[in-house]
């Protein structure tokens, strides 16, 4: 099997060591890569910081023209790079195929964005002091971007951080997730059919423990982290003088009111708390549902769950494949076996073979249990009555995470009191709180992160205002 190489500075390389990528489901070897050695780690920073100033004043229709091209060429791509995501993730392809089609549209909306972006002119005058006066306000990136993004979308989450860089005129250094450097790296190959300048991207491959070294460098003034908070924070102490977006974890809350469609409700919920595997950080996690319906939405509830196709995530009918390892599969036993000795009473699933998890459903968890209170990161779920709206809203804010949340309701006014009284970043009525809109502002709240995803919102996050006051104008 071929080597592959990664990029740097915009160009393939190769370096003195080499690792291999397995499928999560079978063990199979994927394929393997080349490791950037911490020479070739000095020259991509090098080189990204040497581009800058040339990179923020590239021409809109440069940027772009780039990020459309990136667009239309995973789309030519796509059934080639869902199955690469298959195999690397062990995410089933119905899901992969998605993760596409979203990439599809998450570059085309930075290059929509692009065309857009423009600053804004403010009159001055008007107090006397400023006759004449007039600011033109513009925004300017920080510098280089340090990218560093997750295994569970390894494409899609990818394009959120690199996207929005090149969009703003900002170099980006890509460091990938272990388990899944393979979609970062034909993203690699994309970008280099564009016209940017060399320096502008590198994607480096390098295992976790090195890079310390990459956040740590005052030449990459901005770190775009998506994980887990324990690392999210401890990058964030490490480098209290940069500028540090975190998308962090949650367990995220679906609310089911009493005059909620149970149908609609039940196949929402048992489908998108078990997508990806569970490995989501919107994924429905805890299920609070209002006590008149309680009993007929659990009737309702545990045969969908049970429904879900399970197995080989390469079958188009499966919806549910393996975790990304053993280990992570091993982690999600271990906290519902503490939580079925503490007293939970299992509904559905609770069998782990191997890398896979069945969908599991608990009732009767302990407040203090880690299925409660921690992001699970697996297909389990819990079940918690609640006794009315308010109580409801109180339990989905009892959590020190606060990312998405869904209210399943009828009613314009419990919606509308769901956005004003729930402590998270958003708010979907009527559905789960896995929905997800790339072109809308995506972040949390509390222990969920810092700074927001979304295209113009990641923009902006990237950059700084600055303002040019022209004088002595016949406004």
């Amino acid at each position: 099997m071929d080597v592959r190489t990664f990029w740097l500075a915009g160009r393939p390389a190769t370096g003195d060591s080499e690792l291999t990528v397995t499928n999560p489901h079978d063990g199979r070897e994927v394929g393997r890569h080349s490791v950037p050695t911490d020479a070739q780690v000095e020259e991509a920073i090098a080189a990204a910081h040497a581009v800058a100033d040339q990179a923020a004043a590239l021409p809109v229709h440069v940027r772009a023209e780039a990020l459309a091209h990136v667009s239309r060429r995973i789309e030519e791509r796509a059934d080639e790079i869902a199955r690469l995501i298959t195999a690397e993730n062990g995410k089933p392809i119905f899901w992969a195929r998605g993760e596409v089609t979203r990439a599809v549209a998450t570059f085309r909306f930075a290059a929509e964005e692009t065309r857009r972006w423009s600053g804004e002119a403010q009159r001055l005058d008007t107090e006397p002091a400023a006759a004449g006066r007039l600011a033109y306000v513009s925004r300017v990136p920080y510098g280089p971007v340090l990218a560093i993004t997750p295994f569970n979308f390894p494409l899609n989450l990818v394009a959120h951080k690199v996207a929005p860089a090149i969009a703003v005129g900002a170099p980006v250094i890509v460091k990938p997730a272990p388990a899944t450097p393979l979609s970062s790296l034909l993203l690699g190959e994309l970008l280099a059919e564009t016209d940017l300048p060399a320096g502008m991207f590198s994607v480096l491959p390098v295992p976790n423990e090195r890079a310390a070294g990459l956040v740590q460098d005052a030449r990459l003034p901005v770190v775009s982290f998506t994980g887990s908070a324990p690392v999210g924070y401890a990058i964030a102490d490490q480098v209290p003088r940069k500028h540090v977006t975190l998308e962090l974890g949650g367990n995220a809350a679906a609310v089911v009111l009493a005059d909620a469609d149970l149908d609609w409700a039940a196949q929402r919920i048992a489908l998108y708390s078990n997508y990806q595997g569970g490995q989501s950080c919107i994924a429905v996690q805890r299920v609070i549902v209002e006590q008149p319906v309680h009993d007929a939405f659990v009737e309702r509830l545990v045969p969908a769950v049970e429904g879900l196709v399970t197995g080989d995530p390469a079958d188009e009918k499966t919806q549910v494949g393996p975790l990304v390892s053993e280990a992570a599969a091993e982690r999600v036993e271990q906290w519902v076996n503490e939580a079925v000795a503490a007293g939970a009473e299992v509904l559905a699933g609770g069998i782990r073979e191997g890398t896979s998890y069945t969908p599991t459903v608990l009732a009767g968890v302990p407040h203090d249990a880690k299925v409660a209170r921690e992001e699970v990161f697996g297909p389990v779920m819990i079940l918690q009555p609640a006794a009315s709206v308010d109580d409801a809203y109180a339990m989905v804010n009892d959590s020190k995470y606060g990312l998405q949340a869904g209210v399943f309701t009828r009613s314009l006014d419990a919606a509308f009191l769901a956005n004003r009284e729930l402590k998270v970043g958003g708010v979907v009525v009527g559905d789960v709180p896995s929905y997800r809109a790339d072109q809308m502002p995506y972040g949390g709240v509390k222990d969920s992160g810092i700074g927001r995803e979304g295209l113009r919102s990641a923009m902006t996050d990237y950059t700084y205002e600055k303002v040019m006051v022209l004088t002595g104008l016949p406004l």
